[in-house]
């Protein structure tokens, strides 16, 4: 008998009656913005497609047999009901963890709560390593491979916004409670339904929370882990990895978007602005250094890799009628191509240098400006090949063994690092339905969660080599 439900959308009966006993008053089940689409994000316009998705290519017919074979022990079958079964609990349990604050560098209140969830799923040792990492082991059968399973511990919020969920109808609203705490969920759900079932794989299992996955964090957890060679400072070696982040469990990461990003600061001695007529002006040389930048990226981006650049933040002055000492800017610079990416980065630094001494040669009295230029990110770019990589053809597929159509596409996720060095890696969905990503207004919502456990569950049990 096949116990995999059906693909068609529906929210289970157990989860319907915790709306039910939460006390969600009078509001209709699915309250929550029209059309799936939070208002913040509705006023913006139509929403932003990713230009480098793709169907998936073909999937070769010995990893569909290995999965459906996989899938057919008993023992798997009752897995995967055992994940369906759980979800109701697994409400309480993200809410638990969602009213947790986890800004980048403030996550230990979380990573500790995460860490006594894995050790009461069952792993075998559970510890916190250098930056703040949780991992979860659950030892293989022969232990010659380790297999990661990841999701990360960090919101993009800080510490004192109020992330109490709110459950409105079958829907949940909190910052955070999908990206990525529900990922969290589905982690230690799979390890529960393995140490459940009794179902161990060949390889060592590393089931792990990480630390600063979110902007200023620069993806610091995941880079502890892989080193600047793959090995850790802690001696580990990671041979797959599996990040569970973003929404739908049909879409496979297979490109990393790498990403430099810079504050620049222009500074000088101010003063007023009749007064002191004739010093050098650092927002002329941020308006000079941004006006260079923008004329080389232009035409730097307008073929080749897709690459792309952002001015995306402005500072600096005290008064309309001050020279400000200061000028600053933040610029964001992305491609799914390092070469391309360092690039684009050393037409940055001339347009700063150009700006700097364009407003330099202008000065008539006082001391010259000078720029300080402080990289605050840095996330390599890479590709992996769908066609060629054993991790992303296992993961195509499990998704139609579960029903669904998988497509492949790009990400700024923990997953670039380890495609940048090459180590066979994904990312996959964390399931049901959301949206509001980054919005104090973000929610989610349990249509089939199970099906992203599922999708983990059978792709970590394939990787790690299960047998039966």
């Amino acid at each position: 008998m096949d116990l995999v439900s059906p693909r068609s959308a529906y929210v289970p009966a157990g989860l319907l009656a915790f709306f039910l006993l939460a006390g969600c008053g009078d509001s209709a089940p699915g309250d929550r913005p029209a059309s799936g689409t939070p208002a913040s994000s509705a006023a913006s316009g139509a929403p932003v497609v990713d230009q480098d998705e793709l169907p998936a290519p073909e999937v070769a017919s010995s990893y569909v047999e290995e999965v459906g074979t996989l899938a057919g022990h008993a023992q798997v079958q009752e897995a995967l009901a055992y994940l369906e079964s759980i979800e109701p609990r697994s409400l309480q349990d993200l809410i638990r963890l969602t009213e947790i604050p986890a800004p980048p560098f403030m996550e230990e209140e979380r990573a500790a709560a995460f860490a006594e969830m894995l050790r009461e799923a069952g792993a075998d040792s559970v510890w916190i390593d250098g930056i703040g990492n949780v991992l979860g082991l659950r030892r293989g059968t022969v232990g010659d491979r380790t297999v990661a399973v990841d999701a990360h511990l960090d919101t993009v919020f800080p510490i004192e916004t109020d992330v109490t969920v709110q459950i409105r109808g079958d829907t949940l609203f909190a910052p955070g409670i999908g990206d990525d705490t529900r990922g969290l969920i589905v982690v230690r759900n799979v390890l529960e339904a393995m140490v459940a079932h009794d179902l161990r794989t060949e390889a060592d299992l590393l089931f792990i929370g990480t630390v600063g996955e979110e902007g200023l964090g620069d993806l610091r957890g995941v880079k502890y882990l892989f080193g600047t060679d793959g090995v850790s400072e802690e001696g580990l070696r990671i041979d797959a990895f599996i990040a569970v982040d973003g929404g739908d469990e049909t879409r496979i990461v297979n490109q990393g978007v790498g990403s430099h990003r810079y504050r620049v600061t222009f500074q000088g001695p101010g003063g007023h602005s009749w007064g002191a007529f004739g010093l050098a002006n650092p927002h002329n040389a941020l308006a000079a250094a941004i006006t260079h930048f923008v004329a080389s990226a232009d035409a730097h981006t307008a073929d080749g890799p897709r690459t792309s650049y952002n001015i995306g933040r402005i500072g600096g002055g005290t008064s309309v009628n001050s020279i400000p000492f200061e000028s600053w800017m933040e610029v964001d610079m992305r491609s799914l191509d390092n070469t391309s990416l360092q690039a684009l980065d050393a037409l940055f630094q001339q347009a700063v240098q150009r700006g700097l001494d364009d407003e330099n040669a202008l000065r008539r009295r006082g001391a010259a400006l000078t720029v300080d230029v402080d990289m605050v990110g840095d996330r390599p770019a890479g590709t992996l090949d769908p066609s060629a990589t054993p991790l992303i053809q296992r993961a195509m597929a499990v998704i139609r063994h579960l029903g669904g159509e998988p497509a492949v596409g790009s990400g700024s996720t923990n997953a670039n690092t380890p495609i940048s060095m090459g180590i066979p890696s994904v990312t996959i969905g964390r399931g049901g339905d959301g949206g509001g990503a980054h919005a104090l207004d973000e929610w989610w919502l349990p249509v089939n969660p199970h099906l992203a456990t599922q999708n983990a569950l059978l792709l970590t049990l394939v990787e790690g080599g299960y047998g039966g």
